[in-house]
């Protein structure tokens, strides 16, 4: 360490620095702040934060949006803290339509509009143009948040309107929306199928589209970001007798899929993609009864080795797996109503 230059011994010490000591540092001098807004930088902190001690539970109800850490000795959540939203809202009409490097892709319900928000650092951008870009509808459109090969952060924007399909990207390096061409099956443009949000994993957002009724059709639609080209690849193998749910996780940067079928007994598998064909890893232990108004409150699945299933008041039970714990939890891509999501502090910005 005696050989090494002073900047590099800082820059080492500061991208282990929690995301609101970085945020306090940018203060000391203007070397620090000039250094510790460098893209390089916020790229290397972001990395380096991955961890389960460095990872919030943002919860939104009707009174209040609350951050809590998760507790990584009973994967558990910890005491809470009120967050206030930055941007005008009504009564707290704010959905979680995608997240990633600590930046939330939100929707104001009330007015439609898009924007990027870092809970963390308070920033946010507001992404709807005068040219009817950026508003979301919910139960029609499909959002994926991603960054490319060339480190800008983007919006991918699935709108669909009277049958008639159109795909937008915005992008943060530009500020900008842009069309690009997208040819599906028009059957998957009607309301009767549901499309996720998008989950980013080794370069390709990820969406499942479901037909809402049993024994419909289910597939899963790919977006390559770099080229940004689609394609379609099957559904695991599982039965379709019952309800289909199928929801999506980024492992390692492995896509991962969390796949739910029946009706009053439900059965949980565990896929794993690979190439363009999904590899079931485990079936879960049977699920105990669980009364329809705590069914209700569950807002998402979460693993670290083990399965946690969580509502907005903690975890409601846990799928023992014989698996090694990780490092950090994995959160499906899914949170019922759209008002919560695991996210990272981080002090990357929605805007340049």
């Amino acid at each position: 360490m005696a050989d090494l230059p002073t900047h590099t011994i800082v820059f080492e010490i500061l991208t282990r620095l929690p995301a609101k000591d970085v945020g306090r540092s940018k203060s000391v001098c203007k070397q620090w702040y000039a250094l510790l807004s460098t893209q390089d930088f916020v790229k290397i902190h972001c990395s380096r934060l991955v961890v389960s001690s460095n990872q919030r539970v943002l919860l939104i109800d009707d009174l209040t949006c609350s951050v809590r850490p998760i507790i990584s000795n009973n994967n558990d959540y910890g005491p809470s803290s009120t967050v206030t939203f930055p941007f005008h809202h009504q009564n707290n009409d704010v959905s979680i339509l995608s997240h990633l490097n600590g930046l939330l892709c939100v929707c104001l319900n009330h007015t439609y509009e898009l924007l990027l928000w870092n809970p963390t650092t308070t920033a946010f951008k507001r992404l709807s143009t005068p040219d009817s870009h950026g508003f979301y509808i919910n139960n029609l459109d499909a959002i994926g948040l991603y960054v490319d090969a060339d480190d800008d952060y983007k919006v991918l924007h699935i709108k669909r309107r009277s049958g008639v399909l159109g795909v937008y990207v915005y992008s943060r390096e530009v500020d900008s929306w842009r069309n690009i061409p997208f040819i599906t099956r028009q059957e998957y443009l009607s309301p009767h199928f549901n499309w996720s949000a998008g989950t980013f994993c080794g370069g390709t957002l990820y969406f499942t589209v479901c037909e809402c009724w049993i024994g419909g059709t289910n597939v899963v639609i790919c977006f390559d970001v770099n080229s940004e080209q689609f394609k379609e690849i099957s559904f695991p193998p599982v039965p379709s007798n019952g309800m289909v749910q199928g929801v999506l996780l980024n492992v390692k940067n492995v896509l991962h899929m969390f796949a739910s079928t029946g009706m009053f007994e439900m059965t949980i598998d565990l896929w794993t993609l690979q190439g363009d064909y999904w590899i079931k890893v485990l079936s879960c232990p049977p699920i105990p009864p669980i009364s329809l108004s705590l069914w209700c409150n569950i807002t998402h699945y979460v693993t670290n080795g083990n399965w946690f299933v969580m509502t907005k008041l903690g975890k409601l039970f846990t799928i023992e797996m014989d698996m090694k714990p990780f490092e950090c939890f994995y959160p499906v891509s899914w949170f019922r109503g759209f008002k919560g999501a695991v996210f990272v502090q981080t002090i990357v910005s929605p805007s340049i």
